[in-house]
This record gives structure tokens, C-alpha cells and sequence, in this order.
């Protein structure tokens, strides 16, 4: 029987990446796949060579902006591993909560794509619309709704009040009960199982063969997360991974909504136990011209008078009893340069994200490498096409949360 190359993608309805596959099917079935990468790369392992190694956490933060924050918690420990930064426990729980935002952010965007993705367009809002409340606390907390820029070498710029937390539990509370309303829906419903159970299948052999990563790997059976490791807090404050057996699209989106709720828990689990203190290191030898100063009246009355400008902004919920930035908090330079080598990883929504940094005494890097889980996952979605119906393909590729801009960088 005859066989059709079809194209499909960089740009597509469902598809949310430029993904380009080279597909080969005969009637309806896919033979074969193949991809093409390189759409989108922008050489941002390159700037280390000419921006030096504080300004580079801006720059990783720009590889992704879902999971901007975890970028730049990886790249920070592997300077703060090189320059021997002890980071305070304060800034550890911090750094954990608004990671697990992050998180949180991450998966209800996805979940909501991956529903638009079979057509279930009510269920794409319901998920977005929880989506916007947490991306309302990151923009009262740190400032921005995406990037959040909270991250420096030796600790964070920002810092949490009591009403804050509390008012931040409330918002969690409210985005908990609403999130447990959809899960008969993204579970349990005929109509999602007849679009995903069975669909897009990787065995536990061939998630480990293959190198997958992050929910992709733990819906086909493994236990295994970054988070285990303990970088952070959760070293402190403890983590199982969520692990699902169905090996297929179902499993990975189970796996995924199952831990939008435990990042949930996560946080409240961080907020409970962080520790006063500093939120960043005062590393010794701070350059004179770096001091580090308090955000004065002033310029928080000048923030918040631009903010109050925006008419277009609205928060989903009551806004927070605070929005003004803390008024004490600091972030020290550190004095030096990095000189030595690291290697870091931390748990990215889509799986294991690793960092290789190598410093040689100058302010640039000498090498910045990245790796993260989209990379590791395009060979197990490979095994994954062949056999399937040309109509689930779409299912199949979002079931391993694509993001090619991570990959491509």
C-alpha cells in the first residue's frame, strides 16, 4: 500500500510549539516519525561568553518563562556550588515556594491545552481560569505574573509577609476546591479515556531505554523526581513523587494533575516550616558600588501608583491586603568570580533539568550548558507515534508537554 510523508508542524491549530515532525503514514496510521528541531534557537548558552555570570540569571530566565523561576534556581546553584554560597534557610523555602508556583502555573496550562487538544474547550477555561489565580499571587509576590526574577546568587530579592502567606493559603484553599471539581472530568469522563487510555504508549522498558523525563517517565511506572535529591527545602520538608502504571497519554495527564494538587500541599507544607532569617547571603566583601539597600517609600509609592495606572488588570480574587514590596528586603553581589565547574539539576514541570557551568576566574562563564526534559523526551515520543491514528497525534505530542523553546534555546 502506498505511503505518505505528511508534514505536521512547526505551526499547527493544537499544536502550542513549533514542533515539526515528518510523518509517515499509510491510511490513517502512522508508520514512522521524524523530527526537525532548530526553528527556534536563539544561542543563549553563547551569552555567557559576553554577559557576565549575575547577568546570566536573566538570561536563563529567558529560556522558558513558564518555568523561568526553576531556570534560574539551577543556574544560582551551580554558582553558589563553585563560589561556596551558603544560601539561607529563609531563601531555601522561598525559593521552593515560588518554584512550586511555578509548577502549579506550568501543568494548568498544559492541562488546559491538552484538553482543547480533544476538543473539550469548557474544560480548556475551567483549567485556565484556576491558571490566572495562581499567576495572580506570583504578580503580588514578586511583580511579574511569568517571569519572576526572584532569584540571585546567594539567596532571593524578595521576601514574604505574614499577611502575605496567609492571604497566599486562602487563594490555595480556593484554587484546591475548584481544581478537585474537574478531577472526575479530566479523570473519570468517557470522553477524555476514549482519547487517551491506550493512546500514546511507552512501556516502563521503554521509558528508562529511552531516557525519558518528569511526568512522562513517572506514567510509566517510575519513581523517580529531582525534588528527591532535596536541593532547596525539600530536603527539609520532604517528597514522595506521584507515580502512575498506565504507561500511556492518560497516565502522563493524570500524573500531572495529580501533582498540580501536591504542589499545592507543597506550598503550604513550605509556608508553615520557613524558618525567620535573612532571604539572601551577606557574602563577605560585597562590592562597595553593590551595597545592598532597602526599597524606599518612595520608589514602593512610585510602584504601586504605575500598578494602580494598569485599569486593564484585574485579580480573578479579592487582591492580597499587601501589594506593596517589602520594605527590608536585600540582595547582596557576591565579591569574586567563579572559578571551577558544577553540575545541577532541579525537577522542571516536564521533568529533569540539568545545568553544566564552568567558571575560569573572569566575570563571564566559560561555559553555560543546558539540558532540559523536552530534549529527553523527543526520543521516547518517537516510540510513541508509530501505529497510532493520525487524528491522536496531536494527544500524543502534547502528552509530553513539548516546549522547543527550552529545547532549542
Amino acid at each position: 500500500m502506498a505511503r505518505t510523508i505528511l508534514p505536521f508542524g512547526p505551526q499547527h491549530p493544537v499544536l502550542p510549539e513549533p514542533l515539526h515532525l515528518k510523518l509517515t503514514i499509510e491510511n490513517e496510521t502512522v508508520i514512522e516519525a521524524l523530527p526537525t528541531l532548530g526553528y527556534v534557537h536563539r544561542g543563549l548558552e553563547k551569552l555567557c561568553e559576553i554577559r557576565d555570570f549575575n547577568q546570566m540569571i536573566q538570561i536563563v530566565e529567558r529560556v522558558c518563562g513558564i518555568c523561568s523561576c526553576l531556570h534560574a534556581l539551577c543556574y544560582c546553584e551551580g554558582v553558589e556550588q563553585i563560589m561556596g554560597v551558603e544560601v539561607p534557610r529563609r531563601a531555601k523555602y522561598l525559593r521552593t515556594i515560588w518554584g512550586e508556583l511555578h509548577r502549579m502555573h506550568s501543568h494548568l496550562l498544559w492541562l488546559g491545552l491538552f484538553a482543547d487538544a480533544f476538543g473539550f474547550e469548557s474544560l480548556f477555561m475551567q483549567f485556565w481560569r484556576i491558571r490566572e489565580r495562581i499567576m495572580d499571587i506570583m504578580e503580588a509576590t514578586c511583580g511579574n505574573r511569568v517571569v519572576v526574577s526572584v532569584n540571585v546568587i546567594g539567596g532571593v530579592r524578595r521576601d514574604l509577609s505574614p499577611e502575605q502567606c496567609q492571604w497566599i493559603e486562602q487563594q490555595l484553599a480556593i484554587s484546591e476546591k475548584e481544581l478537585k471539581q474537574l478531577s472526575d472530568t479530566i479523570l473519570s469522563d468517557y470522553t477524555v479515556k476514549k482519547r487517551t487510555v491506550g493512546v500514546g504508549v511507552l512501556t516502563k522498558e521503554q521509558a528508562y531505554q529511552l531516557g525519558a523525563a518528569g511526568p512522562t517517565l513517572r506514567g510509566s511506572g517510575w519513581a523517580q523526581d529531582v525534588r528527591q535529591t532535596g536541593y532547596a527545602a525539600f530536603g527539609e520538608i520532604g517528597f514522595e513523587p506521584i507515580v502512575e502504571y498506565g504507561c500511556d497519554s492518560y497516565a502522563r495527564s493524570a500524573v500531572r494533575f495529580r501533582e498540580t494538587l501536591q504542589s499545592i500541599d507543597l506550598v503550604r507544607l513550605a509556608i508553615a516550616r520557613m524558618p525567620a532569617g535573612e532571604t539572601a547571603a551577606n557574602v563577605a566583601g560585597a562590592m562597595e558600588d553593590d551595597t545592598p539597600t532597602p526599597v524606599s517609600a518612595g520608589e514602593r509609592r512610585d510602584i504601586m501608583q504605575a500598578y494602580n495606572r494598569d485599569k486593564r488588570h484585574r485579580f480573578v480574587s479579592a487582591p492580597p491586603p499587601n501589594l506593596d514590596l517589602p520594605a527590608g528586603h536585600v540582595a547582596a553581589k557576591v565579591k569574586g568570580k567563579p572559578d571551577g565547574e558544577a553540575v545541577t539539576r532541579v525537577e522542571q514541570p516536564r521533568g529533569e533539568l540539568l545545568y553544566y557551568i564552568k567558571g575560569n576566574g573572569s566575570k563571564n562563564m566559560e561555559r553555560v550548558r543546558i539540558r532540559t526534559p523536552t530534549f529527553a523526551n523527543i526520543p521516547p515520543l518517537l516510540a510513541m507515534l508509530p501505529g497510532c491514528e493520525l487524528a491522536d497525534v496531536p494527544v500524543i505530542v502534547l502528552s509530553i508537554d513539548p516546549c522547543i523553546s527550552c529545547t532549542e534555546r
